[in-house]
């Protein structure tokens, strides 16, 4: 049963005097209060925390990417993911460059996250292949002998070992398809001193081979590459046709050159009637490669190979050269694939939950303990007050024997003031918690008891004479009749 502390408080200020000593201040809020506000708080903090958390891992990022030269279809095709992702996590900064090896030197140099380069190329130890751009295919001809009075007779080269002495003209200005060239030669024995070796920008090397400009040329690019395919047929005249000089040895440059893989030009690659080639011609490829800086987060480059592959239709519709394929996860590939790549291709890219839940775990775990640490302390600072209020109700039971066998009704009044003030001191301690409501209970019953004692002895020395109230009082004082 539960009693009102405070309508027996107020009863004990109209039966009794005024309190003593100095009035209490009003009392903070009640422990239960506390206790609400104090896991509300904690409750915030986690979610804070965890939302926090979320939008750090999944703000938007914007990556710099290294491609060039200008004009190129590779740059044209960056720009086109960069409209593409322009709403998605992962998002472009085109950084152009005068290509693909320098842009290679600005992912070395940390100036591009990532960079499209040439896998025939040095690669920075600090580059990891996230995708596959396109396949290029090295190819070797040699245009028809010219017809006509006061033309020299040149004898007819049919195999790369026969080129030497000769003019090999080479389209485009980078300095990968002379590596190129010479990697070829030599793996034939030619010494590329014994060849003279002319450049040709690309837009130019249409014009150059109609005027008979070298006596063999070479072009690296993919196998539907218009430029590639605009030189050879400027190569045709006089109804002759090229004659594609093949490289059999591609297997051997490939196991001497990881770099370079052995592969063959299909028959008809390059249209036209008849077809050229003929049949299919043995040579050798290399790649253009998506690479991203090593220390770029897992998760960033998972994200962006996601987001590669799920555009890669619509971007080949636009830009055949480019097919986008997923790179060599195997161990001893030419270029090491990026952990977040290898995980979008197997299957094994990892969610929010997935990547940030032990430290949720933990986040959790030290919260809880964080909790039970604070109840205990709380409770230790209690302990005091727990120990005040058990004196405060082992004086109150003493005044209530006292009181009844009190002759003097002074007496029972400064019994009923101190009454008053433990009463106070009891109800500030059950508001700041240092008192349960099972211990309240049982001061309740010995307040009610102290209140009946004390209203009853009152009655009882009212009723009595004055003489006899006095020889009581001398008689307990002296023990004596």
């Amino acid at each position: 049963m539960k009693l009102n502390l405070k309508r027996m408080f107020a009863r004990s200020m109209i039966e009794g005097p005024d309190l003593v000593g100095p009035q209490r201040p009003p009392s903070p809020r009640s422990a239960k209060r506390k206790m609400m506000f104090v896991t509300l708080a904690g409750i915030l903090a986690v979610v804070g925390t965890l939302a926090g958390a979320y939008y750090f891992a999944m703000r938007p990022v914007t990556l710099r990417i290294a491609v060039g030269p200008g004009n190129s279809d590779d740059l044209r095709l960056v720009q086109k993911l960069t409209q593409a992702f322009t709403h998605n996590p992962v998002r472009l900064r085109p950084v152009q460059t005068d290509g693909a090896a320098a842009s290679a030197q600005a992912l070395a140099d940390g100036k591009a996250d990532l960079a499209i380069i040439r896998g025939d190329l040095d690669v920075p130890k600090n580059a990891q292949a996230v995708a596959t751009l396109r396949k290029n295919l090295a190819v070797l001809w040699v245009p028809p002998a010219a017809r006509g009075k006061g033309k020299k007779a040149v004898a007819k080269i049919t195999k790369i070992p026969q080129l030497a002495g000769h003019r090999i003209g080479v389209v485009g200005r980078t300095q990968a398809n002379v590596n190129l060239l010479k990697v070829v030669l030599q793996q034939y024995g030619v010494d590329p001193e014994k060849v003279e070796i002319v450049q040709f920008p690309a837009p130019e090397a249409a014009e150059a081979i109609r005027n008979q400009r070298a006596d063999a040329y070479l072009a690296a690019g993919p196998v539907n590459s218009k430029i590639t395919a605009e030189a050879i047929s400027a190569s045709t005249r006089d109804g002759g046709t090229p004659t594609f000089l093949a490289i059999d040895s591609a297997e051997a440059i490939a196991q001497n050159h990881p770099t370079y893989e052995a592969s063959e030009i299909p028959a008809g690659a390059f249209g036209g009637a008849p077809a050229k080639p003929d049949d299919e011609v043995k040579t050798i490829s290399f790649s253009h490669h998506i690479v991203a800086r090593k220390g770029l987060a897992e998760s960033t480059v998972a994200a962006f190979t996601r987001q590669l592959f799920a555009v890669r239709q619509s971007v080949i519709a636009e830009f055949p050269l480019a097919k986008i394929e997923t790179p060599d996860t195997d161990k001893d590939a030419a270029i090491p694939v990026h952990p977040g790549a290898a995980a979008f291709v197997d299957g094994e890219e990892k969610t929010f939950l997935d990547r940030y839940s032990d430290y949720i775990w933990w986040g959790l775990m030290a919260l809880s303990a964080m909790g039970s640490a604070g109840a205990w302390f709380a409770g230790y600072l209690k302990k005091d007050d727990r120990s005040d209020n058990s004196s405060l109700r082992e004086r109150l039971l003493e005044m209530l024997a006292a009181a009844r066998h009190s002759d003097s009704i002074e007496e029972l009044d400064r019994m009923q003031a101190e009454a008053d003030v433990i009463l106070g001191d009891t109800l500030h301690g059950f508001e700041n918690g240092a008192i349960e409501e099972g211990a309240l209970t049982a001061f309740n019953i010995a307040l009610e008891q102290f209140h009946n004692a004390v209203a009853d002895r009152k009655a009882l020395l009212i009723s009595m004479p004055q003489n006899l109230q006095r020889a009581g009082a001398q008689f307990r004082a002296t023990g004596t009749l």
